[in-house]
């Protein structure tokens, strides 16, 4: 397993680039990046399930270790979805249960610091390292656009 790490000044306040991250609408729209229509069900509070889910259903199941708002959220990864079950104790599934998601918000010059760290392991390192600029780029825009 490797960490990777991504960083971005958002010109921002903390609090609109933690809603903008987490919560719906926005959320679908810089995660669709990773693949369109993405969503989440589930809650963003600490100790409780969340599911990642493609639009076919499939995805990852989680659990919110660690949720302070605006400054951190830390996103344990369990198992896996596949045609809307949840599988969290199979070999591939098994696999997942190391790897978190980290999300840290700090105030940096007049915006916000905000680092990314996730866990990955086998054939995900490269897709993730093209793929989480690009969807930072997103939520940067997001963010940084006037509503």
């Amino acid at each position: 397993m490797t960490t990777l790490h991504f960083d971005i000044h958002i010109a921002a306040p903390r609090e609109r680039v933690w809603r903008t991250m987490l919560y719906t609408p926005t959320y679908e729209r810089w995660t669709a990046v990773f693949c369109e229509g993405s969503r989440y069900e589930g809650s963003w509070e600490a100790g409780t399930t969340i599911r990642f889910c493609a639009p076919n259903g499939d995805g990852m199941v989680a659990e919110i270790a660690e949720h302070r708002p605006a400054e951190f959220v830390s996103i344990h990864h369990l198992g896996m979805i596949q045609n809307g079950v949840e599988d969290t104790t199979s070999e591939a599934a098994r696999a997942l249960t190391p790897c978190f998601e980290n999300y840290t918000f700090t105030d940096d010059a007049g915006g916000t610091h905000l680092r990314v760290d996730v866990d990955v392991f086998g054939t995900y390192e490269d897709w993730m390292n093209q793929t989480w600029p690009k969807a930072l780029q997103a939520l940067k825009e997001l963010c940084e656009t006037p509503r």
